[in-house]
């Protein structure tokens, strides 16, 4: 935890996460501002609490909401760490909207950490790619944080501990001072691609976590497609050359086993709204939350035809969400494909 305050955070994105993240920064900066395009979500962090995605939850007194730049430049003070806490799809076009501005904070050195768990499903990037490609002569200044953390406990002062992944040593502890408290921790890795696949791969698990609890299967079916999507994951892990060992920890094993088995993840209760027999875009259109195991899903179906990854797990969920296919028909399949050695 940090002994000094530092002086101003931004947090581009006022969704639940984002608004979570605030409230930890708030209590090592002096002020955190919450970027906001929505006026209701505006009016709400003004009155205290973010309504829209966290009712009840008051927020910190040092954290401010502006919906334009020069709100953000009126409220002052020097910004000493950027948080991107958009969705996979959000990035490329917020930051190529405000490249000009966001190339100023960075040659002022000013670190970036994301919050995005997807793959964006047009370019197949994951959120380092979508950062590297727009800024190229600044990816120390990037770092990426995952792990097992439901913003509703996040601001309840629940312990959570997270991984922050990142190039720089130096950023990376900069950037551990400024959200590290005594509820929440950051540990460090390198292993960036594989801290991404983990917190990215784990939201279509959930979303096939939530459709078999749907359906009616209870704990070992659970646990077996928990062990066999770790196995799947690796798979993608290879083909980036991430780091086998990162799966097994917290962005990986750890958040999987939150959003699959936890009430308050939205790409499980996704998972059983569909085993009630709802269509996936229905789903989507009716609420406002991201679920980003959704378009994600899409992403990972066509890397595994790319790289011809075996994952029947991800392809049975793609096959759910994006071709129509019968929940219960999908799990007939898996249960009468070919038994193979355990790997």
């Amino acid at each position: 935890m940090s002994t000094t305050k530092r002086q101003v955070a931004l947090v581009i994105g006022a969704g639940a996460f984002g608004t979570a993240i605030a409230q930890v920064l708030a209590q090592n900066f002096e002020k955190v501002i919450l970027k906001v395009r929505s006026k209701d979500i505006y009016d709400a962090i003004k009155a205290g609490e973010n309504s829209i995605y966290l009712p009840g939850l008051k927020t910190a007194s040092n954290i401010d909401a502006a919906l334009s730049w020069d709100e953000v430049d009126a409220i002052g003070g020097k910004i000493e760490l950027i948080v991107s806490a958009l969705p996979s799809n959000g990035i490329s076009e917020y930051f190529k909207e405000n490249y000009d501005r966001f190339l100023g904070y960075f040659i002022k050195g000013i670190p970036l950490m994301s919050l995005s768990k997807g793959i964006d499903p047009d370019t197949l990037e994951l959120s380092d790619d979508l950062f590297f490609d727009m800024y190229p002569h600044f990816k120390d200044q990037f770092c990426f944080l995952s792990g097992p953390s439901f913003a509703h406990e996040i601001m309840q002062d629940q312990i959570t501990l997270v991984t922050l992944a990142g190039r720089s040593k130096q950023v990376l502890e900069n950037v551990a001072s400024m959200v590290n408290t005594s509820a929440f921790k950051v540990l460090a890795s390198y292993d960036v691609k594989g801290v991404l696949l983990g917190g990215a791969l784990k939201n279509i698990l959930a979303i096939a976590g939530g459709v078999i609890e749907g359906l009616g299967y209870n704990h070992n079916t659970r646990a077996a497609m928990i062990t066999r999507g770790i196995a799947e994951m690796l798979r993608f892990g290879a083909v980036y050359n991430a780091r086998p060992e990162t799966f097994y920890g917290l962005s990986g094993m750890g958040d999987l086993i939150l959003t699959t088995t936890g009430d308050l993840s939205r790409n499980k209760t996704f998972g059983l709204e569909l085993a009630k027999g709802r269509k996936a875009e229905e789903i989507i259109k009716s609420q406002r939350s991201v679920v980003e195991g959704y378009k994600t899903a899409k992403a990972a179906h066509f890397i595994s035809e790319r790289f011809d990854i075996r994952a029947q797990i991800f392809n049975g969920v793609y096959g759910v969400l994006y071709d129509g296919l019968e929940p219960r028909e999908v799990i007939t399949k898996l249960m009468r494909s070919p038994s193979k050695f355990e790997s």
